[in-house]
């Protein structure tokens, strides 16, 4: 964890990875601040190497450089004076030729509370100094300014944003808290880039504040005019860019642009010159007489970096580890900053305060018994008598004795008197108000609104970003211009599908899509119907905003099925699952709502189980990925979705019965490279046979099956709860004979989609109705047919959206 907490990712609180924070504190030791000349930044870098970071100093200078350059800060909190590089990606010059100092933003509304005891201070790498464990930022400099780094195993990507909606958007937190995520959407629509350029308004952006990872279209800015104004062939006409996308390196871009005209994959461009100067950016298109310059600028957003994506990652470190977050919880988590900052330093202006009330009350004393004073100093030998006999006569402590004798003369003086009766008076007052945000949160949040709202007038700045809306289909056109049209008719396709089409995957593993009047015609899920004309259906799911169902292989990987929905034909499993996964033997495919407080339980052949949480999923790709790191000849039995508190059931084909309850305690989430922890003892030769997790708010019923075609009803609630390793419960006794061995081949909760599947694979419905009226703990036959040599399989209950 030292390269990921110490160097790669930012605090939450104020937005800074440990370089950045110790340039600042660095800089403020020395008196850099704004109203002061600049100071060599070799000297800077010096400081920040001897006592706070001991690194490479290019490093040091590169951070350095990064806060002051005004094309990749949002918010610079550096003021450079020199060469720090150019949007061409010129380098800077050596630091021994840069200047720089503290920029006001960062001098006023970061590091001004810093000697007023509101944040923590450790030993830096040798002892010899203290530094800050985190700086008492005012702003959230996180996603003002935004934040890139790559730490190991894990980066994050913040994009900058707007002051004045962040502070909007913090006041609305702080004055109704519960708001909701649309509203707050509404405040901050977007990032603000320090370059400008337009912002594509699509789900990319919802995703990125909703789930803290995301992908935000950016476009730079371009119009077309008339370079050469005359008719005929004098007539011509040019594309201006005036603004580009985010780090997107202008000098690169135009040599990109250039081979690309070059190699002859575009034509109609006569000429690209870069006529930029200090008034901004200018870069000239020209384009040939016979050419459409619409055209042309359609294919610069389509087939070059002027239309590109920012893929945000919202990570940074949350009480020291490193925690994916959202935008409700970046800006809460600065909130509480915040709000212990502001009670930190209102007890040491308190503190303060009351000391020099202290010493005002001893002088207004003194100077309404001066006579006395000076007698007794007077009569005194030498500064400790004096002290004590001031002590002694006056009643006073030894803090107001000494205030005593180091006032000078003048304070006996009538207008000095006066002073200081107001000067108390003030104390008094300004007491009071601190007692009051200390003692009430509401005069505290009243105190941070109002600090807020001054920032936001002294450093707020108008949004430079532009939000284009319709942004979903200007990206599903780039696509569909990237890849043949196949995404855009993807996507076209799926918005019929979902109108009227449901996903069937078959008990052979065959998936199609069949209208939803097809499936009412055809009863398929409906409970009392069995047609032996047409395979039973493991999943019948509606098409709405492409389903997610996640196929996981006793490998240990998931990944979610691929749709095409255009030209979608009718195939085998294999063809629907992701890279990774084609060869694997899948034994769950499960459908992923938008359910909240559910995580994953995994269950191996070992007798081991872990719990994931479902943000370990939540950014899964095109491909599959590997969820339980196995040993040799180990294999995943099953993946469960469960909630907190919710109850786990393993059965085993002795009959066994294992009933854990899941609890933060007792199963905490776990990595994906963990084995799990042992949750039942498995003897020679038993085996997990199925595995499920449900809540108990009402009884249900747990049925063990037998490949002989007997059965066993158990209340869950009669079930004894275990603890991990125990033996359990014993769910059914075998009397076993020579010939075949009788043993439990699956269980399920009662429903009314219940199928059976014989070993010479044969489906049969189960009769539910016969299960709901036998008897509890007792071994009952199941009224199905069975041939001669042939014995239950396996069982599977249909899933579809209202049992989900």
């Amino acid at each position: 964890m030292s390269v990921i907490v110490g160097r790669a990712l930012p605090d939450a609180r104020d937005g800074l990875k440990p370089v950045q924070r110790r340039i600042l504190f660095a800089m403020h030791e020395l008196g850099l601040t704004p109203e002061r000349p600049y100071r060599k930044c070799a000297r800077v870098v010096g400081d920040v190497l001897g006592k706070y970071h001991p690194h490479g100093d290019q490093a040091v200078y590169d951070a350095l450089v990064r806060q002051v350059q005004i094309f990749n800060s949002r918010y610079p909190i550096l003021d450079g004076h020199g060469n720090f590089g150019s949007i061409d990606d010129d380098p800077p010059a050596a630091m021994r030729y840069t200047e720089t100092r503290l920029a006001p933003i960062s001098n006023d509304a970061i590091l001004s509370e810093i000697d007023q005891e509101t944040v923590d201070f450790s030993p830096n790498f040798d002892g010899s100094q203290q530094e800050p464990d985190v700086l008492p930022a005012q702003l959230p400099f996180l996603i003002l300014n935004g934040s890139t780094g790559i730490a190991v195993g894990m980066a994050t990507n913040i994009p900058p944003h707007n002051l004045n909606e962040v502070v909007e958007a913090l006041i609305a937190i702080i004055k109704k808290p519960s708001l909701n995520e649309e509203k707050l959407l509404e405040i901050i629509p977007g990032p603000d880039f320090p370059t400008g350029g337009e912002i594509l308004v699509s789900n990319g952006i919802k995703e990125t504040y909703t789930k803290g990872r995301g992908s935000i279209t950016m476009r730079g800015i371009a119009h077309i005019e008339e370079i050469n104004p005359g008719k005929g062939k004098h007539k011509r006409s040019g594309i201006i860019i005036s603004e580009l996308p985010y780090q997107l390196n202008k000098a690169g871009w135009i040599e990109k642009l250039a081979d690309l005209v070059n190699n002859g994959k575009i034509s109609g461009i006569a000429d690209i010159r870069d006529e930029s100067d200090r008034d901004g950016m200018r870069i000239l298109v020209e384009v040939k007489r016979d050419s459409d310059p619409k055209k042309i600028l359609d294919f610069l957003y389509q087939k070059t970096s002027l239309q590109s994506n920012f893929g945000a990652i919202l990570l940074a470190l949350v009480n020291g580890q490193p925690v994916q977050l959202t935008l409700r919880k970046l800006l809460n988590n600065f909130l509480e900053f915040r709000e212990n900052t502001i009670l930190l330093r209102s007890n040491y202006l308190l503190k303060n305060i009351k000391n020099r009330e202290e010493i005002v009350e001893a002088l207004i004393q003194a100077t309404n018994n001066v006579r006395k004073v000076i007698d007794l100093i007077e009569k005194s030998k030498d500064t400790t008598e004096a002290k004590s006999n001031l002590i002694i006569n006056l009643k006073i402590n030894e803090r107001q004795a000494d205030g005593i004798l180091g006032m000078p003369l003048k304070k006996i003086t009538g207008l000095e008197k006066d002073s200081l009766k107001n000067e108390l008076k003030d104390l008094k007052n300004k007491r009071a108000e601190l007692e009051l945000i200390i003692n009430d949160k509401e005069n505290l949040m009243k105190v941070m609104v109002k600090e807020l709202k001054d920032l936001k007038k002294r450093f707020g700045s108008k949004r430079r970003t532009k939000l284009i809306e319709g942004g979903d289909a200007l990206i599903a056109e780039k696509m569909a211009n990237q890849r043949p049209n196949k995404e855009l008719q993807r996507i076209n396709a799926l918005k019929e599908l979902s109108k009227d089409s449901e996903i069937i995957i078959q008990s052979n593993n065959e998936i199609k899509i069949i209208p939803s009047l097809t499936i009412k015609k055809l009863k398929l899920k409906e409970s009392d119907q069995e047609r032996k004309d047409i395979l039973p259906a493991k999943l019948i799911w509606p098409i709405k905003n492409e389903p997610k169902i996640l196929a996981v292989s006793q490998e240990g990987k998931i990944g979610l099925l691929k749709w095409e929905f255009a030209g979608q034909k009718p195939g085998p499993l294999k063809q629907f699952l992701p890279a990774g996964l084609e060869n694997d033997k899948i034994i769950n495919l499960i459908p992923l709502t938008e359910i909240r407080d559910i995580s994953i339980g995994l269950i191996s052949t070992d007798g081991k189980f872990k719990r994931m949480s479902i943000n370990e999923i939540s950014d899964i790709s095109n491909r599959s990925t590997t969820i339980l790191k196995l040993k040799d000849s180990v294999k995943l039995k099953s993946c469960i979705l469960c909630k907190e508190n919710s109850y786990l059931y393993i059965v085993s084909d002795i009959g066994r019965i294992i009933k854990i309850k899941i609890t933060e305690h007792d199963f905490p989430f776990m990595g994906k490279l963990a084995q799990g922890t042992n949750i039942i003892k498995l003897f020679p030769s038993e085996n997990i046979v199925e595995a499920l997790s449900f809540q108990e708010k009402k009884n249900k019923d747990l049925i063990l099956i037998t490949n002989k075609g007997s059965f066993v009803k158990h209340s869950t609630k009669e079930i004894t709860i275990s603890k991990k390793g125990a033996l359990g419960t014993m769910g059914i006794h075998f009397k076993n004979n020579k010939t075949i061995k009788e043993r439990v081949i699956d269980c399920f909760i009662n429903n009314k989609h219940v199928y059976i599947k014989t070993d010479k694979d044969r489906y049969q419905k189960l009769k539910t109705d016969q299960i709901d009226n036998s008897s509890y703990r007792k071994e009952s036959r199941l009224n199905i047919e069975l041939k001669n040599d042939e014995f239950l399989k396996s069982t599977f209950s249909m899933k579809v959206p209202e049992e989900s």
